[in-house]
């Protein structure tokens, strides 16, 4: 059976995500290009391996030279100091879309987060029209992940589809997590209709599975046609107190972005 792509990009392969992903994506292209600047092992079969450090301008125009889609998944994916959050995903991010445009890459996939919108409180229902309310300089960095590559399809008509990931990890951890749980199957049916959608333009999404519980509306992506087939739910019996579990002053409840609320810059 032939696949969609000759070659697509996987930035951050040696990530928690990327690890996972190396394996499943190769449905999606004949070869897979692996790329990180920590050590990603040897390439196996249907793979490349390229060594790239995102800040490096020269070195991601090579990386992206002969790639027909791309998964990017590079990055700091942690709250940390703005100097390094800088470097890898806005200096980073910005070389990245100069090489799609200048190599004729059509389609990005973008690994955005559910951070862009953490400080929305627990009791609201966000969509993708509503304003951006990062909370802290991660969600910073992926939201000008998305106005760049907003920009980029406006002027020169590179498509991307920003994923804004929830936890996708085995289970959830904590309550908040029955929330935003992801799976690893679900992720790569999302990344599966992203990449092969017809026309997505700007899309933005949330990477979440079908949990019962939700603070996401994603009417506005209907047309990548995902529909995730697991849930939290089977997790329940770990969390009988999802949504009840904290006082109303803990801000780690009272807003959606939980933890990193406390790991980014602080009030004095």
């Amino acid at each position: 059976m032939s696949k969609p792509f000759k070659r697509i990009l996987l930035t951050g392969a040696a990530g928690g995500l990327g690890r996972q992903l190396r394996e499943p994506i190769k449905a999606f292209a004949d070869i897979v290009r692996l790329s990180d600047l920590a050590d990603v092992g040897p390439a196996g079969e249907g793979e490349e391996v390229v060594l790239c450090d995102l800040a490096d301008r020269d070195a991601v125009m090579a990386l992206c030279e002969g790639v027909d889609a791309i998964l990017h998944f590079g990055g700091v994916s942690t709250e940390q100091p703005f100097a390094p959050i800088m470097q890898a995903n806005i200096l980073g991010v910005a070389n990245l879309y100069e090489a799609v445009h200048k190599q004729g890459v059509k389609r990005v996939i973008f690994a955005s987060s559910n951070h862009t919108m953490g400080l929305y409180k627990t009791t609201d229902l966000v969509d993708a029209s509503m304003p951006l309310r990062p909370d802290g300089y991660y969600g910073v960095s992926k939201v000008f992940g998305e106005s760049l590559s907003r920009y980029y399809w406006d002027r020169f008509g590179i498509e991307t589809v920003c994923i804004r990931i929830g936890s996708c990890f085995p289970e959830p951890a904590n309550p908040r997590m029955m929330i935003t749980y992801l799976s690893l199957d679900d992720l790569v049916e999302l990344l599966r209709c992203s990449l092969v959608a017809p026309r997505v333009g700007h899309t933005i999404t949330f990477g979440v599975s079908n949990n019962s519980a939700k603070w996401y509306d994603d009417r506005h992506s209907r047309h990548l046609g995902y529909v995730a087939k697991d849930s939290s739910a089977k997790f329940a019996h770990k969390f009988p107190d999802s949504g009840s579990y904290a006082p109303a002053d803990d801000i780690t409840i009272t807003y959606q972005g939980g933890g990193f609320l406390l790991t980014g810059p602080q009030y004095k």
